[in-house]
């Protein structure tokens, strides 16, 4: 955001200035939880979480959280900040949903056992989980890159909105739901447009997934083979 290296990422100066930027822009007192985007690979964990530790105690942030992190960043992350006797992290927001689950390998376990809670980004796979397939035959058009994504996993989707299908629920709902089911998951970050939109989704709240669609799930949209090492080593 700034000319000089420490102007940048997530420097101490960087995290300090952008806060006091959030702050006026938003025009509030406090942010409730301020979330790295990304790992900064050079930057120390000492000099961020003294940058943190600051800003909490100003009470400018309540909790800091996380973006896009590996699982080991997360265990870095936490072992830094319980030597200096600060909370650390509290929440990771990763890529997750049905067809991208390579988070199921390390980060959610590392979120479990961390205690950290899971807000999934694009739990509908940039809508291609919010019944694609049908939206087209009713003539809505796809994007080029959804299109490309479309011919890729087609057999997939007609299996996924079949299986929705005969559950009478919508593939956006069943896709929430099954995030949901996971009790790493806090909650999908969603993107509705409209109130009808957003009232909708809450019908995920209602969907109940028995253990035979959680198979069939993995079948139609397997995941990664569980968490590491087992999944790869045997």
């Amino acid at each position: 955001m700034g000319e000089w290296p420490n102007q940048s990422r997530v420097s101490a100066l960087s995290i300090r200035q952008q806060v006091e930027g959030s702050l006026k822009r938003l025009q509030t007192d406090y942010i409730d939880i301020y979330q790295m985007h990304h790992i900064d690979r050079n930057t120390p964990w000492q000099e961020i979480w003294q940058a943190m530790e600051v800003l909490v105690g100003q009470g400018k942030v309540l909790y800091v959280g996380s973006s896009n992190f590996a699982g080991w960043h997360i265990a870095k992350a936490q072992a830094a900040a319980k030597a200096r006797y600060f909370l650390g992290l509290v929440s990771e927001q990763c890529l997750y949903n049905l067809k991208d689950r390579m988070s199921e390998l390390e980060v959610l376990p590392a979120c479990k056992d961390y205690g950290l809670g899971v807000i999934p980004w694009s739990p509908l796979a940039g809508g291609l989980l919010g019944g694609v397939l049908q939206k087209i035959k009713e003539g809505r058009r796809a994007n080029k890159g959804q299109q490309q994504d479309i011919k890729k996993y087609r057999k997939q989707l007609e299996a996924w909105e079949k299986f929705c299908k005969q559950k009478g629920e919508k593939p956006a709902d069943v896709a929430l739901a099954w995030l949901l089911a996971n009790p790493v998951v806090t909650a999908p970050i969603i993107g509705p447009r409209t109130m009808e939109q957003l009232t909708g989704s809450l019908r995920a709240l209602k969907i109940r997934l028995s253990k035979a669609d959680m198979q069939k799930l993995d079948e139609i949209w397997p995941g990664p083979g569980g968490e590491a090492p087992e999944a790869y080593a045997w």
